[in-house]
């Protein structure tokens, strides 16, 4: 989604960040990158804590900033807990120092300043006003739905949570992957104790790229059997990063990427560079609606997978998450799956591969909200 900033309509554009930022900030600091008028994102980040310098954390929010590109100014925009302070001076608002050194920053990286403005839960207001009041939080606009984000009602933590799945469907999922493994002796051959499930699931092995494009038309197409496959692959470190790719690309993408990880163990064969870039958030910029529904699917194989089985589909979401630029959602998939498993590698990777790569290098181009 792209907006034009009406610069002297501050409570408008208020109405317009949830929309840009894919969700509802609580206890944040959000930037909006703009070209000219026109911004088409949101970066969300926690403000600093006690011990982070101000003049350190604004360095590096305007760093992150020159990393988007074509950028030439920003908004500021801070949600709070807490609210403004009134004194023999005027208001002061919270966070006014960050938000000083943020703007300093900015200036001083040549990029114009387009707004700062605070919410508080008594009221919003600007930290470019010299005598700022507090304005009723109703005169903020509303907030326009856009038909590829959906809800963003919640705030940033409210797409990361597993959803919830009821008792008999989880069983259902957990006696197809249990019969599923046992249907295979270890070398891929039915062993002749399979059940009519377990043999259903076994089917749809024969087409690994067929499994993992039908699954992105939703939780609801998908029965128990094809669960228990896609769970099943999920444990399986070469078909997982086979499926990643197929859905980070197309079909095509997905053969290619499983032949090469099978072709490794077998004869060698080193995994072609860019399969390893598009893990590193490196290349062309996915479909985010690809990888939207695969990471809406993942969440729900979660939900259904018996707890040792549950890493596996929520490390996969964590980099979902990390490639459609929400690094808090990665952050939390991955403390999920270290609480079962601490010595998860997939877990430990992509920890660093959070704190090194904040966000992939295609969240910095030509963005578009997710």
């Amino acid at each position: 989604m792209t907006t034009v900033l009406n610069a002297s309509d501050s409570a408008q554009f208020l109405g317009i960040v949830p929309t840009l930022a894919g969700f509802t900030p609580r206890r944040s600091i959000v930037l909006l990158p703009f070209r000219g008028s026109r911004t088409d994102g949101a970066m969300r980040l926690d403000p600093p804590d006690d011990a982070m310098p101000p003049g350190r954390y604004a360095a590096s929010a305007v760093r992150l900033l020159q990393r988007v590109r074509g950028t030439d100014g920003a908004a500021v925009v801070v949600y709070t807990d807490e609210e403004s302070v009134t004194t023999a001076d005027g208001l002061v608002l919270p966070g006014a120092v960050v938000v000083d050194h943020l703007l300093a920053g900015l200036r001083g990286a040549g990029m114009r300043v387009m707004d700062a403005l605070c919410v508080t839960p008594g009221g919003w207001s600007s930290y470019l006003d010299r005598k700022p009041t507090l304005k009723p939080l109703a005169e903020i606009g509303p907030t326009p739905a856009h038909p590829s984000i959906g809800d963003v009602s919640g705030d940033q933590l409210a797409g990361a949570r597993v959803p919830r799945v009821g008792a008999p469907e989880r069983q259902r999922v957990e006696r197809a992957l249990t019969g599923l493994r046992g249907a295979l002796d270890g070398k891929g051959r039915v062993s002749g104790r399979e059940d009519p499930q377990a043999l259903a699931a076994l089917a749809l092995l024969d087409d690994l790229p067929g499994l993992f494009e039908a699954v992105l038309k939703g939780p609801d197409t998908i029965p128990p059997f094809a669960w228990a496959a896609l769970l099943w692959c999920l444990q399986r470190p070469a078909l997982r990063d086979a499926a990643l790719a197929q859905w980070a690309s197309d079909r095509e993408g997905g053969i290619r990427a499983l032949q090469a990880q099978l072709a490794f163990p077998a004869s060698g064969s080193p995994i072609p560079d860019e399969l390893g870039r598009v893990f590193v958030g490196r290349g062309p910029a996915p479909d985010p609606n690809r990888l939207r529904s695969a990471l809406q699917v993942v969440r729900h194989a979660a939900a259904r997978a018996p707890r040792t089985a549950r890493p596996a589909p929520l490390t996969a979401a964590a980099w979902l998450s990390w490639a459609l630029g929400r690094a808090m959602h990665a952050g939390r998939y991955v403390e999920l799956a270290r609480d079962i498993d601490r010595e998860y590698s997939l877990a430990m990777l992509l920890e660093r591969l959070i704190a090194e790569e904040a966000l992939p290098d295609w969240a910095f181009r030509g963005r578009t909200r997710r």
